[in-house]
């Protein structure tokens, strides 16, 4: 809503907004609640706050998702509305955290395992004041001057009396209960310009903008008591005013707050009744989805009936129903994109009147909506096109900023994927007349029936135990050739798995377990990868090995190679797995090439979020928990569709029976295997996330994490990382044109940090690791991987 001025009104306005200032500036002069240092705060129990002098704001620990937030709310009312927000990158805070007014003028919350964070570094306070105008001010020794108010570092909301200073930026919340960054952001420009922007979008994503560009520099968005929020250059000259305001009263209070939905609003409060919650008189826009990236990547967003509802693309489904702007994935995944992929069926679904960011890599040549669909029907990089009526546009997944209006033309066009099995339709129902038949014809109708019956189901036996008969001749006879998944591994005679790789011809690598041929199933042409053991790990009793590998059979994700069969015959022992076209990890991020570049970020990504889900599953939810013991580049694999899976995944379990072996044969590789294997300590799942963490950093910055042809201070990758992390010179991880955002490289890294602490206890579970990959969770910022041992 944009209301213009006479220039009379204009200087009224003006002059009554001035005098507001300085009387809001005396009033809480006198109404301030001193805190000294040494003064400390618990999330529970009887001081959780430090309130102001009558009661309407307080400073402390207030609940969120999941834990505990610091920072200012106003109390007494039904719903505690939050107004401003402390180290909103590192929450949340557990029940047992404790923050404390330190003797050298530091807020600092300390955490159970002895984490220090400091929240607010004054630097010599003597003392501080939760003000009633919301304001948390710190003063020095002599209480004169100010050397640190949350005015000054608005979060999400403005207040009466405060501003957003020019390059100062707002960022809305996670959710209603959930006050870390969120998915939009406000930017008081330093041209004069106030613009909004999804959190990780640029100067081609906003979505709205005051047009104020030409009237920088030194332009605030400021709100004051009586309810105008207005932009102001230089605090005297008024450029643009947002809101009416009205004629306020002490016992009214405004406050302007930047909403999840990436709205900005003005709300008003009766303080006369704290039992009622405030109200929004004013609006940015009605349309509640105009904030682009609300419902995250492969969704978009409808209004209906007032309100924004979130719908997922055709073909994926929600990651999570309380946080959309997690995004969608795709409900059904295929082992080929070939249109004849057995069991599935690709076809391309419309999307009208849609449109979302172009991050087209290629424009075929396709005139019409049908010629496009056909154009990412035949590419199997291809998951969805754009047709605009002229022109095609040929995309990957994900889609960013997918919006739907009657104002667009363009049809989105997406590759859904549909499994056929026992997807069969219903029989029609047909009327059938009966009839009319006595007692005697229907017993003789009743006993023929019975009669032939019984004939059927003899002659049915017989066909069934001669067709049993004969499949097992025919399996003994084509030494277990045929291969079925649903069935469990197959056991293989050593001559058969000697012709199927063609006498062990051709080598695919080499690991700690043995040697990797390439085969093919002549029956099917299917390509699989052989493992012939070494002779050390081949030892193992022939029932105990058959046992193990129908067990390692029943590990089925997504996420893990696939064993197909075996062979337990004399000194021999021999996997086979389904062949991964791409080869392995270390392929792909050590041996690139100008021809086969390296991964790109999203890439990278999504390698690093498969194997996290890979190794959650082998610890928590498959059938038999399983440590792999030896997580490292070379024993993850690549499909063609860029999708990681863990192998060797059973080798470890396989030697659980004799430990002297578990210690002496898998000590993982060099600088991925943890501490505790050198130091005699039980092996626990907390080895794996160690390796995890090595691997993490191999993928970020595709590299070795040993590399001796480096300088000293960057041959170690692990260290080399967190002294980059500890001067905030992240960038220098990756190439300095790759498309990298910081805070999400920034999120990476104090997860690998976090991974690879050399004392196992303070390594997260994976469960958790993979909750901080998805940003379901908040990370907090993690110590030197060493320091622990340097303090004991």
């Amino acid at each position: 809503m944009d209301i213009s001025l006479s220039h009379s009104h204009m200087a009224n306005f003006i002059a009554f907004a001035f005098v507001c200032t300085i009387s809001l500036a005396f009033g809480t002069a006198k109404s301030q609640s001193n805190v000294t240092r040494g003064s400390s705060l618990k999330p529970t129990g009887a001081t959780t706050s430090w309130l102001s002098p009558s009661g309407l704001f307080a400073f402390g620990f207030y609940p969120q998702t999941r834990g505990y937030a610091v920072g200012i709310y106003m109390a007494g009312i039904p719903e505690r509305t939050v107004v401003w927000t402390a180290s909103r990158d590192t929450l949340p805070f557990s029940s047992n955290a404790t923050l404390r007014f330190t003797s050298d003028g530091k807020l600092s919350v300390e955490q159970t395992q002895g984490q220090h964070i400091n929240i607010i570094d004054a630097g010599g306070a003597s003392f501080a004041s939760m003000q009633d105008s919301g304001n948390f001010v710190i003063y020095d020794s002599k209480g004169k001057r100010v050397l640190w108010q949350s005015f000054d570092h608005p979060t999400e909301t403005l207040l009466a009396g405060q501003h957003l200073q020019p390059g100062q930026t707002m960022f809305s919340s996670a959710s209603e209960t959930d006050q870390s960054i969120g998915v939009f952001k406000l930017s008081m420009q330093t041209d004069g310009n106030l613009v909004l922007y999804p959190n990780r979008g640029t100067e081609d994503h906003a979505y709205w903008a005051t047009g104020t560009y030409t009237a920088g520099p030194n332009v605030t968005l400021n709100l004051d008591s009586n309810g105008f929020l207005y932009l102001l250059q230089n605090s005297t000259f008024f450029i643009n005013n947002l809101t009416q305001g009205g004629n306020a009263t002490k016992d009214e209070l405004y406050l302007m707050k930047f909403d999840v939905d990436g709205i900005f609003r003005l709300y008003y409060h009766n303080l006369t009744n704290m039992g009622s919650n405030g109200s929004a008189i004013w609006a940015l826009s009605p349309n509640k989805c105009i904030g682009p990236g609300l419902c995250g990547i492969n969704a978009y967003c409808l209004s209906m009936n007032d309100n924004a509802r979130c719908q997922c693309v055709p073909g994926f489904e929600v990651v999570n129903l309380e946080r959309w702007s997690l995004g969608c994935l795709r409900k059904e995944t295929v082992e080929s994109c070939n249109i004849q992929n057995a069991g599935t069926t690709i076809h391309m679904t419309n999307l009208d009147n849609v449109r979302w960011e172009d991050a087209a890599y290629i424009i075929p040549k396709a005139p019409t909506q049908e010629e496009c669909s056909s154009a990412c029907l035949e590419d199997c990089n291809c998951e969805a096109a754009l047709f605009n009526g002229q022109e095609c546009k040929l995309q990957r997944f994900p889609l960013r900023y997918v919006e739907v209006t009657d104002s667009e033309s363009s049809v989105g066009l997406i590759k859904v994927y549909t499994s056929t099995l026992n997807n069969g339709t219903n029989p029609t129902n047909k009327s059938i007349r009966v009839k009319k038949v006595g007692q005697k014809d229907i017993m003789i109708i009743g006993a023929s029936l019975i009669s032939f019956a019984v004939l059927v189901l003899l002659f049915s036996g017989v066909i069934m135990y001669r067709a049993q008969v004969w499949a097992y001749k025919k399996i003994s006879e084509n030494l277990s050739v045929q291969l079925f998944e649903d069935t469990g591994p197959r056991a293989f005679s050593y001559a058969a798995l000697e012709k199927i790789t063609n006498g062990f011809e051709e080598e695919l690598g080499r690991g700690s377990f043995g040697i990797v041929y390439k085969g093919i199933i002549e029956s099917s042409m299917r390509q699989v990868a052989v493992k012939r053991l070494k002779e050390e790990l081949a030892q193992e009793g022939e029932r105990e090995f058959q046992t193990e590998m129908k067990v390692i059979g029943r590990t089925h994700h997504r996420n893990l190679t696939t064993l197909l069969g075996y062979c337990c015959e004399g000194p021999e022992r021999l996997l086979v797995f389904e062949y991964m076209t791409q080869g392995s990890l270390a392929d792909i991020l050590f041996a690139a090439t100008e021809s086969k570049p390296k991964p790109c970020w999203m890439q990278r990504i999504r390698m690093a979020v498969d194997i996290a889900h890979g190794i959650l599953y082998l610890h928590e939810e498959c059938e038999n928990p399983i440590i792999h013991c030896d997580i490292k580049p070379q024993n993850i694999l690549m499909d063609e569709y860029g999708c990681a899976k863990i192998s060797d995944f059973g080798l470890a379990k396989l030697l659980e029976h004799d430990q002297t072996k578990t210690s002496t044969l898998i000590r993982g590789t060099r600088g991925y295997v943890a501490p505790e294997w050198h130091k005699g300590l039980p092996i626990t799942v907390k080895v794996d996330v160690y390796s995890f963490g090595i691997v993490l950093f191999n993928i970020l910055c595709c590299r070795r994490n040993v590399d001796d042809n480096l300088p000293d201070s960057e041959a170690i990758l692990q260290d080399w990382v967190y002294e980059c992390y500890a001067a905030d010179e992240l960038l220098k991880l990756v190439d300095y044109d790759e498309d990298v955002e910081k805070s999400r490289l920034e999120q990476m890294v104090k997860i690998g940090l976090w991974c690879v602490q050399e004392e196992p206890s303070l390594r997260p579970s994976i469960k958790r690791v993979v909750l901080m990959l998805e940003g379901t969770v908040q990370i907090p910022t993690p110590p030197n991987p060493t320091s622990f041992l340097s303090v004991v």
